[in-house]
């Protein structure tokens, strides 16, 4: 009997329990009823209001979340290089040979070339009163003393003025203009106060680079921008503001026209390779972005070359700027330069005994055509090598990945391209450049070669010529005051 009533008990309190869940559930359900009830008949501008409330709390967690992204992507540029598969190994292989050239990738700062040394008597960073953090920031990138070109325009940014610098590839011009920017700037001023202009994306990529690793202790906000993505996201971004911005001029100039960049309190302007940015692709961009400047502002121009049209913009545009030319010679000191006269029937089999007989560590190669460019890296891999290919038609993302693992990840060895890459790109990594084509004009030829023998180290630069050429290389060759080796063996 007492068993049977202990049952029916527990069935009574479970009875009882269900009862009040089904009363609690029926009493959330009327509550939630009314309240949707009640929002219905809120005006609906009040409704409105709600939404938008809403819709600003997603967008500060897109804005958290690219942020997260972009500190990420700074993590993973500074990882070291990525341990390289068999594959690779085997290619390593391949490329290296008992004959080799006597190619230094780096040097002890007493084999550094002039062009980079310090002079005697020369200031050193703690000279120029920067701040704390942006002397560490220096110290992080390993600059022990300014370059020339630094030495001889960092005193006159920071005192305001107007500057039209010119300076051979690789000597430093970059950080010239980024070390006063950053010491310029008012971290409690949250309104754009520098603009950076350049002329390729993956410039902009590698200048904010240097932006941050150097301004990682400063409270600034930098910000990319380029064309090759929708302009939503960074719409979005801009929204939190931006203190310093580097950017293309077509997409710059768009965010002006839009109304989303302001260049109100913008009161530093810097070029970097100004003399592309004069050229007919950009000058009326960069005339009418320069013209939108408050009245007190700071212009800087920076190149290697400068047309004769630079006369131009500084007249309208610049207020007695200081001239400064370290260009004794165009060339970099530090990278031999060779020909070979080659038929084009020859130019791979040329090629791949380059590869196998060069000390190379890394190696651009230049052609005159995308349909070159895409040919010859299809060859170079079915010849045993590993090789990447970048153009200005590839899409933005499959661009900034193939320049990526070149540049930051070293995946491989060889990047093969056309004109893009020569403007301003810097991997201290690339000991030997090879036009596989001889460039169109002197100014490219110029660039090109850059890239090999950056901040003083030691390179070489090989052009294969076909006979029909040699009228142009003699034409280079006359126009840069130099002479070119016959390349043997």
């Amino acid at each position: 009997m007492k068993h049977t009533d202990k049952g029916q008990t527990e069935q009574g309190n479970k009875g009882s329990k269900q009862e009040k869940k089904d009363s609690n559930k029926d009493e959330r359900k009327k509550n939630k009823g009314e309240q949707e009830r009640e929002e219905a008949a809120l005006p609906p501008r009040e409704r409105k209001h709600e939404v938008s409330k809403k819709d600003k709390e997603r967008l500060e967690e897109i804005i958290k979340i690219k942020e997260k992204i972009d500190m990420l992507l700074e993590k993973m540029e500074r990882m070291h290089q990525a341990p390289r598969s068999e594959d690779e190994k085997r290619t390593d292989k391949q490329i290296k040979s008992p004959k080799k050239l006597n190619v230094a990738v780096s040097k002890a700062q007493t084999e550094l070339t002039e062009d980079v040394l310090a002079a005697e008597g020369q200031a050193k960073w703690e000279d120029y009163d920067l701040k704390r953090e942006i002397l560490l920031g220096i110290q992080y990138k390993g600059f022990s003393w300014p370059s020339p070109i630094q030495a001889a325009s960092i005193p006159h940014s920071l005192k305001g003025e107007d500057i039209v610098a010119r300076a051979k590839n690789g000597t430093g011009k970059a950080a010239a203009f980024i070390i006063p920017l950053l010491n310029k700037i008012k971290p409690q001023k949250s309104a754009l106060q520098a603009l950076v202009l350049v002329p390729t994306r993956e410039l902009v990529l590698q200048t904010i680079k240097v932006f941050r690793e150097i301004g990682q202790g400063v409270r600034v906000k930098m910000f990319p921008l380029y064309g090759g993505f929708s302009p939503k996201d960074d719409i979005i971004r801009l929204r939190s503001g931006a203190q310093i911005i580097v950017g293309t001029p077509g997409r710059v100039l768009d965010f002006i026209e839009q109304g989303v960049i302001s260049l109100e309190h913008c009161e530093h302007l810097v070029c970097d390779e100004a003399d592309k940015l004069l050229s007919k692709e950009f000058k009326e961009v960069l005339y009418r972005v320069s013209g939108l400047l408050p009245k007190h502002r700071q212009i800087e121009l920076y190149s290697a070359t400068f047309p004769c049209t630079v006369q131009e913009y500084i007249s309208r545009y610049m207020k007695n700027p200081v001239k400064i030319n370290l260009m004794k010679e165009l060339t970099l000191t530090g990278v031999k330069q060779y020909y070979a006269y080659v038929k084009p029937s020859n130019k791979l089999h040329c090629l791949k005994t380059l590869l196998n007989t060069l000390d190379l560590n890394q190696c651009f190669i230049f052609c005159n055509s995308i349909a070159t460019v895409e040919k010859l890296a299809q060859r170079i891999t079915e010849i045993g090598f590993t090789s990447y290919f970048i153009h200005s038609k590839m899409r933005q993302e499959d661009r900034n990945m193939a320049f990526h693992n070149f540049s930051t990840r070293g995946e491989c060895r060889i990047l093969v391209s056309t004109d893009l890459v020569t403007r301003g790109i810097d991997v201290p990594s690339v000991n030997v450049v090879i036009n596989f084509d001889l460039p169109c004009t002197t100014e490219s030829y110029l660039h090109r070669i850059g890239r090999s023998g950056r901040f003083g180290t030691r390179g070489i630069a090989i052009n294969m010529v076909a006979p029909e050429e040699r009228g142009r290389l003699q034409q280079i060759e006359a126009e840069l005051g130099i002479e070119l080796l016959p390349f043997s063996n």
